[in-house]
C-alpha cells in the first residue's frame, strides 16, 4: 500500500508545485509593471531599485519551480506518462481480400 500511499502524494506535490508557479508568474508580472511604473515616475530612485530586486526574486522563483516541475514530470520514476490503452504489435494487421 505504500506505493500508492506515494503517488498520491506525489501528485499532491505536482498540484501545489503548480499553484507555486502560477503565484510567481503573477508576482513576475506584477513587479515588471511596478518596475516600469516607478521608473517612468523616479528613475533610480530607491522604490525603483526595490521593484528590481523584487523582480528578480519572483524570477528567480518562477525559474526553479519551472525547472522542478520538468524535472518531476519526467517520467523516471515507472509510473506511465498517461493512461493510454496498450498499442497493438504492427505485425497482427491482416489485408482484406
Amino acid at each position: 500500500m505504500a506505493p500508492k500511499t506515494e503517488r498520491i502524494e506525489f501528485l499532491r506535490a505536482l498540484r501545489q508545485l503548480h499553484r507555486v508557479r502560477s503565484f510567481y508568474a503573477v508576482g513576475v508580472l506584477f513587479w515588471a509593471g511596478s518596475t516600469a511604473w516607478t521608473g517612468w515616475q523616479a528613475l533610480g530612485s530607491r522604490q525603483m531599485w526595490v521593484c528590481v530586486l523584487l523582480l528578480a526574486v519572483f524570477t528567480g522563483l518562477l525559474a526553479a519551480a519551472g525547472l522542478t516541475l520538468r524535472r518531476l514530470t519526467v517520467p523516471t520514476t515507472g509510473w506511465p506518462a498517461h493512461h493510454a490503452a496498450p498499442h497493438k504489435p504492427a505485425g497482427t494487421r491482416h489485408a482484406h481480400a
